[in-house]
């Protein structure tokens, strides 16, 4: 029964994962459709100080959708393991592409719809090889997970890293490296995840009648998710206001998933009893969906032209191809002379001499 129970709860959390990618990416591209009808009429625009948006009913559709995927992103941390639902939040990028593509006429090259193919497979694959964290029901038993030695040590490195890349990195090299920044919203992103995960089991214990509100750890956690949250996107902000986009979102997306599956892992022991083909299953699966993020981030602004194609998939040049290719088979190497025509000239010239 527990392990069906539990099962259960999974496809919750995947279905809810995925309702929450769904309802994310959907909601950039009505807010872009609301900022762009607002534009055609002339009205003044959000960066140039305007709030003409606020009267915009696709604005308001779009942040609607933009709150409805994020509690559906908090209640499947409830549910799914967090090594999971973070890799997942990959296909709200995948799904802003494609609707931008049908709906605002943004060109989607080949790059593009290939990583948008790599980052479904991924998805899938770690869907099918998802570890299965230990069973958390109470703030009791969350409160002796968060007492675990190798949770204490992996939060104090965080901390520690986290205020040196604040105060001593990022004075230097905050404006030149783009990791500085983001290395902070992902490192504390992992505490973040981990007070979710305490607050979305607070949650159901208070909806089951549970005296929670008189739980210090809830507000506790429920403190360190404001701190945690703040910290992000103050140094998110930063980062996107001195690097490209195209830059950031990749690089934030590949450490943040990265920071959160360590601290999944360390804090709920989801891989602990995982086979090595899961192991390795989660991993390729991750590195797949990373190099899918990648190619539609990296090379969103480049034209892909026939040109660039090899001379024998080239429409116009393909005829010319065959020919030459059939032309070089016919001609044995047998009859080809060793050395050119002026050279064997010349030999022959300096032989008569000799005579």
């Amino acid at each position: 029964m527990g392990a069906a129970g539990g099962r259960r709860g999974f496809y919750v959390g995947l279905a809810l994962a995925l309702a929450s990618s769904a309802f994310i990416g959907a909601s950039f591209v009505l807010k872009k459709k609301g900022l762009l009808r607002l534009a055609r009429r002339g009205r003044a625009r959000p960066g140039q100080g305007g709030h003409a948006y606020l009267r915009e009913w696709l604005w308001w559709a779009g942040l609607l959708c933009m709150g409805v995927g994020e509690a559906a992103n908090f209640a499947a941390y409830v549910f799914a393991p967090a090594t999971l639902v973070t890799p997942l939040g990959a296909l709200s990028v995948l799904v802003s592409a494609v609707l931008s593509s049908t709906f605002l006429s943004e060109q989607l090259n080949v790059h593009g719809k290939i990583g948008c193919m790599l980052s479904i497979l991924g998805s899938t694959v770690m869907v099918i090889h998802a570890p299965q964290e230990e069973e958390v029901s109470s703030l009791d038993s969350m409160a002796e997970k968060l007492k675990d030695p190798g949770f204490i040590v992996f939060a104090v490195c965080v901390l520690v890293s986290s205020l040196l890349l604040i105060f001593v990195a990022g004075p230097r090299y905050g404006r030149s490296n783009v990791l500085v920044y983001v290395l902070v919203c992902s490192a504390i992103g992992s505490l973040s995840v981990s007070c979710v995960k305490g607050l979305g089991i607070a949650l159901k214990e208070l909806f089951a009648g549970k005296p929670v509100l008189k739980e210090p750890l809830g507000w506790v956690l429920l403190l360190c998710l404001v701190i945690c949250i703040s910290i992000q996107i103050n140094y998110l902000n930063k980062a996107l206001d001195i690097f490209n986009t195209s830059v950031v979102t990749p690089v934030y997306y590949v450490l943040f998933t990265t920071a959160v599956m360590t601290c999944s892992a360390i804090l709920f022991k989801e891989w602990q009893h995982m086979v090595l083909d899961n192991v390795v299953g989660t991993i390729s699966g991750f590195l797949t969906i990373v190099c899918g993020i990648f190619l539609l981030h990296a090379f969103r602004d480049v034209s892909f032209a026939p040109d660039l194609l090899p001379l024998f998939l080239q429409p116009s040049r393909a005829d010319l191809y065959a020919a030459w290719r059939s032309a070089d088979r016919h001609r044995s190497c047998q009859h080809r002379p060793l050395l050119p025509s002026e050279d064997k000239g010349t030999e022959e010239d300096e032989e008569e001499e000799d005579v």
